[in-house]
């Protein structure tokens, strides 16, 4: 599904026939999609013969460092003037898996002035309209599954070898929940079959991500759980992380990432939230999760100045957790009745 100014598959094609300078971006706190779909984007263009660079907003966790071109990835926080100087040159910009400049949080003024021709492919809900170019659709997965798309329309998908194939079933893998999501398609395990046949090590990559926890994190995993709430009228599941709890364990980025999920998996619990306190940032970070017809993207983005999608968005408070937590319990008794 193409949205506001798209294009067809053929306009891309001629836009990418000469060789350019191409910036690939993803959103602030990336993930194993936006990383997975970034550096398989990467690898393809390098192959057509262009010169990309992948630049992220900030850092991002160890478990997605072994994807093939990661030692390649600038870091715009650590290193803004060398990525400044990329997008300086830039014909063309592409940002994977966000739809609203404020979601590259640090690089938001430098995309807003950068005068290259941007390319948005998204899978996310309700997309801005500051791409020349967009290749939207709600429907699929993840972008690493749009971006495999996209490889396959332009004609290339004998291109796909096992690094672009490594990178993008780590953001299918990882944005799917290992494929348990409602928009797991018979497309989406068609596509890692086709990965699994061009040599993609499914297991070892599952290994990679999910089996490569410091101690620290499963003691924050304790800590979590133990502050494990369910409001049961409301079918509802929350969990608290304090700083101090955060800096007494040692947390490192990517700890918190899945924690939301145990509220989740409670019988009888339709909306899971987390809230985890940043006191550098002076918000409140809010990932909600849901089943069924319950729609945590417009929770996110009527309550908490976030979004997402239907089953799994984000968002952040500007009050303290206790307050936080407070409005939020308020929130859910008055969504009782839609939560059964």
């Amino acid at each position: 599904m193409f949205l506001m100014k798209s294009l067809t598959f053929n306009d891309v094609k001629s836009l990418l026939q000469s060789p350019k300078n191409i910036v690939v971006v993803c959103h602030v706190n990336p993930d194993g999609d936006a990383i997975g779909s970034s550096l398989g984007l990467y690898h393809y263009l390098i192959q057509k013969g262009h010169v990309a660079n992948v630049i992220v907003p900030n850092d991002y966790p160890n478990f997605l460092k072994w994807i093939p071109g990661t030692s390649s990835v600038i870091q715009f926080e650590k290193n803004t003037k060398k990525a400044q100087k990329k997008l300086d040159v830039a014909d063309l910009v592409f940002t994977l898996d966000f739809n609203a400049l404020q979601r590259s949080g640090p690089m938001q003024k430098v995309l807003t002035e950068n005068t290259a021709l941007k390319i948005m492919i998204d899978h996310h809900q309700q997309p801005d309209n500051y791409a020349a170019y967009t290749y939207s659709d709600v429907n699929m997965c993840s972008t690493a599954e749009m971006v495999y798309n996209f490889i396959d329309q332009l004609g290339d998908i004998d291109l796909i070898n096992k690094a672009i194939g490594s990178a993008l079933y780590t953001g299918i893998m990882t944005d799917t929940a290992s494929f348990r999501f409602p928009k797991t398609t018979s497309t989406t395990h068609r596509i890692v079959a086709h990965l699994i046949e061009i040599g993609v090590e499914h297991s070892e990559i599952h290994s990679k991500v999910y089996d490569a926890n410091r101690y620290e994190r499963i003691k924050l995993l304790g800590t979590a759980l133990n502050n494990l709430n369910v409001i049961a009228p409301s079918h509802t599941a929350y969990i608290t992380l304090s700083q101090k709890e955060l800096d007494k364990i040692g947390q490192q980025k990517g700890d918190t990432e899945g924690l939301v999920n145990y509220g989740l998996s409670i019988k009888g619990v339709k909306l899971a939230a987390i809230f985890i306190e940043n006191k550098e940032e002076g918000i409140i970070k809010i990932s909600l999760r849901s089943k069924g017809d319950f729609d945590v993207n417009l929770l996110a983005r009527e309550h908490f100045s976030g979004g997402g999608h239907k089953n799994a968005a984000g968002g952040k408070s500007m009050l303290s957790l206790e307050k936080t937590v407070e409005e939020f319990k308020k929130l859910v008794k008055t969504l009782a009745s839609k939560l059964k």
